[in-house]
């Protein structure tokens, strides 16, 4: 009861909070569907292992430039009115998707599929802005549909590809965009703009927060890094366990994603010590999960074990880092959300994009081994990052 009666208070009813951050899980989730499938592509296409990996580096870039330029126009016009043609786009290039004949469609479809899901970062800062109060709790509950649409993208897409063919991924998924977006255009009000400058002002501005705010920059920083290893591990992960000696199935390859998810459920825990003033303490703590993961899969490359660990150590400090770096930025400028989350998503996901790339050319020359040892690498990077400590502001309420 006292739960509702909070939300309530807030700004934004129980439903639409629930709607926002399954409609945000969705949208992401889109990214992310061609890595458990990419052995799929390639078959179909009769395609190299590297030719097939540019598709999931296309979506990630794809979904860097949309940040950087589509975004920050949620300081400027009607979000809601952005975040639902954006989705009409990503409902148009899913249903391209689904019938594209040869393998340069599929990656000029996935380039746009990840321009046009950065709808989900129009939704987390207009929640942010109809948050009157518990604003750090509301945008942790809709990133937390992120975290898991994120994690699920993986298990979905690699047990309906295995039963239904790949093509049924993008066209399932088309239907369940048009779905939330039906119930985002019904269910949130319309919110007013707040900046009134050209679109070449705006850009200005949101380049400006970076020297505004060294929080901000040490943050995104790490926050590349982070998702870099994150997006590394997983991209390279489905090559290695459909190899030999596992020689597992997509579906079953899926099934570690769930592991992810019930990791990610956890990390909300860390941004609420990151709101008692202990940021940095607790990013600390969840880097060194992710080298620790690392070191398990190098020492026993082969072990079933070793990966389930891996994938619930690497999965709780990656995304329990994201949360509490996403608690950080949002005590900056309350004026300038927009812009300040996409400084932050678009260095975030353009590592996420280089990760991919560095992942997919080290599998390439070297196999795992070579893998795992950039990964120790941007990881250790991120650790430096953390110990070049940034001033934290004092944690809002």
């Amino acid at each position: 009861m006292e739960q509702s009666s909070n939300v309530k208070n807030s700004g934004l009813t129980t439903s639409q909070i629930a709607i926002m951050a399954v409609s945000a899980g969705i949208c992401v989730a889109n990214i992310y569907y061609n890595q458990p499938i990419l052995p799929h592509l390639a078959r179909s296409f009769q395609a190299t292992e590297n030719e097939v990996g540019r598709v999931a580096v296309l979506a990630q870039a794809g979904y860097g430039l949309g940040l950087f330029f589509l975004t920050p126009l949620g300081d400027k016009i009607n979000r809601k009115r952005l975040m639902l043609v954006l989705q009409i786009l990503l409902i148009i290039a899913l249903l391209c998707m689904t019938f594209a004949n040869s393998l340069l469609l599929v990656s000029i479809m996935s380039f746009l599929i990840g321009l046009s899901a950065v709808s989900v970062q129009i939704i987390v800062p207009m929640a942010a802005s109809l948050a009157r109060e518990n604003r750090g709790r509301i945008v942790g509950i809709i990133f937390t549909g992120i975290l898991v649409g994120v994690l699920f993208a993986r298990v979905f897409s690699g047990f309906v590809a295995e039963w239904l063919g790949w093509r049924y991924v993008y066209g399932i998924s088309a239907a369940m965009v048009a779905g939330v977006t039906i119930a985002l255009q019904v269910s949130l009000p319309t919110v007013a703009s707040e900046f009134t400058g050209t679109y070449k002002q705006l850009l200005a501005s949101t380049v400006q927060q970076i020297k505004r705010f060294p929080l901000l920059r040490q943050t995104a920083l790490l926050g590349a890094l982070v998702f870099g290893t994150f997006c590394s591990f997983w991209t390279t992960l489905t090559f290695h366990l459909s190899g030999p000696p596992f020689r597992y199935q997509t579906g079953t390859i899926g099934l570690f994603g769930l592991l992810a998810i019930g990791a990610a459920l956890l990390a909300p825990y860390f941004g609420k010590l990151a709101d008692k003033g202990s940021a940095n303490q607790v990013r600390l703590v969840t880097v060194s999960l992710i080298i620790v993961s690392v070191l398990i899969v190098k020492v026993f490359p082969f072990s079933p074990t070793a990966f389930i660990l891996t994938v619930l150590l690497l999965d709780l400090g990656a995304q329990s880092t994201q949360v509490t770096n996403t608690a950080l930025i949002y005590t900056l400028d309350s004026t300038a959300h927009s812009r300040i989350n996409t400084v932050y998503m678009t260095t975030y996901f353009l590592g996420g994009a280089i990760g991919t790339f560095v992942g997919i050319q080290c599998w390439a020359w070297g196999g795992w081994s070579m893998v795992t040892w950039q990964l120790l690498i941007w990881s250790s990077l991120a650790l430096l990052v953390l110990w070049l400590r940034a001033p934290e502001p004092i944690a809002s309420k």
